[in-house]
């Protein structure tokens, strides 16, 4: 097959693997554009789900869908060593240019607002060369989003930009990607202005994508979180999903695959989106012609499985220190050892008790503490519930087993 037309490739195509079967996803949050366009109640949204199931791309697909609508939008990727007012004050500069207001002066002010949020980035006094400049040609508004308290600033700030957005008849939407790594003070604050936009009907919505635990974060800051965001837990693709998934693009370029092929697909990928693609890419530029064969699946599994070691599995393994490496293992190992005693497949183990990677390794629990912290930090691995612990990666414990 010809390389150059290949599908597959990173951003080929019209609709990627990771937009199959999530069409209910996008139906929905059509519903929640317009019911807030109308002034309708609605809540923010909040998309969960391991790495590689396409969270990021159905975050741009629903960014897509706000920007249809003529809504201003901006977008954010949350980062454990960054607080919020520097990147969401350049995402929402952005949304608000998008909003088209015909007064200058009413957009002036609110750019000027969130200059002065911004502006509270760094700690008053500070020299020149340290304040960070938003880029925002507008003077800062004084006594407004810049009190210092997060909680009290984005409130204010929020309020102010649903206002201008109310006044033309459209909405803003913020996007967040990796919502989990958010400061815990910045996940207060988030929680506390959605509440307010919300009770005051204004027309901004938070979409936030994150890893399974993100729920449990949200809710650990306000109690009142799950009134405020509608959960979306984003999975691999059923059987039917996946195929469709790969027979979309190739059928695109006049190419298909047989029913043994795309049977061999599932099994090698699970239904994970990134995956589908990975080993949809390898056997396009094998396979020798059309329909793809389920030997040209098992010819390119092996390359497929090579490059996933290296830049999926391998980049990750990688940012772990020796004691946080012998820990995943210790989880990789804990979970053999538990299908073995249930019975089950072992890709139905989706955590195990952090007491038996303790045992596997010979250690006490709280010993493992620090190793376990570090790696919660570094997004490998989540904790679901109180004393369990899971991979944020699919089939990381194969990749150990196999390769470490």
């Amino acid at each position: 097959m010809d390389p150059i037309r290949n599908p597959y490739a990173p951003g080929a195509g019209q609709r990627p693997p990771e937009l199959a079967g999530r069409d209910s996803e996008l139906e929905t949050f059509t519903v929640v554009l317009e019911r807030i366009a109308r002034g309708r109640p609605e809540r923010s949204v909040v998309l969960t789900g391991l790495r590689g199931v396409g969270k990021t791309v159905l975050l741009n697909a629903l960014r897509s869908a706000a920007v249809r609508a003529d809504w201003g939008t901006g977008k954010l990727e949350a980062r454990p060593d960054q607080r919020l007012r520097r990147p969401l004050s350049a995402a929402l500069h952005v949304a608000v240019r998008e909003l088209g207001h015909p007064q200058a002066d009413d957009v002036d002010h609110v750019l000027g607002v969130i200059k002065s949020f911004a502006h509270r980035a760094v700690e008053p006094g500070a020299k020149l060369r340290d304040r960070w400049n938003p880029g925002i040609d507008a003077p800062a508004v004084s006594g407004r989003a810049d009190s210092g308290d997060i909680e009290i600033d984005l409130v204010e700030l929020l309020s102010d930009v649903g206002g201008l957005a109310a006044d033309v008849g459209k909405g803003v939407a913020i996007f967040i990607d990796e919502m989990q790594d958010l400061h815990p003070d910045d996940v207060s604050a988030m929680c506390a202005a959605c509440h307010e936009i919300s009770q005051s009907s204004l027309p901004v919505i938070v979409v936030g994508a994150g890893l399974p635990h993100l729920p449990a974060v949200l809710s650990a800051s306000k109690s009142y979180s799950e009134r405020l965001f509608r959960y979306a837990r984003i999975d691999r693709l059923p059987r039917d999903a996946a195929d469709r998934a790969l027979q979309m693009p190739a059928k695109e370029e006049d190419a298909d695959f047989t029913a043994e092929a795309l049977e061999a697909m599932y099994a090698a990928t699970g239904g994970y989106p990134y995956f589908i693609q990975a080993y949809g890419k390898v056997a396009w530029d094998l396979a020798p012609g059309t329909p793809i064969t389920a030997e040209d699946v098992a010819v390119s599994a092996p390359e497929a499985e090579s490059e996933l070691a290296v830049g999926f599995f391998g980049s990750r393994y990688e940012r772990a220190t020796p004691g946080e490496r012998d820990y995943l293992r210790a989880m990789a190992d804990a979970a053999v050892a538990l299908a073995e005693n249930a019975h089950e497949e072992l890709d139905e183990i989706e955590s195990v008790p952090t007491a038996d990677v303790a045992l596997i390794l010979g250690r006490k629990p709280q010993s493992l503490s620090p190793a376990r912290d570090a790696l919660l930090k570094k997004g490998l691995i989540y904790s679901g519930e109180r004393g369990r612990i899971a991979f944020t990666v699919p089939h990381f414990g194969r990749y150990l087993r196999a390769h470490t």
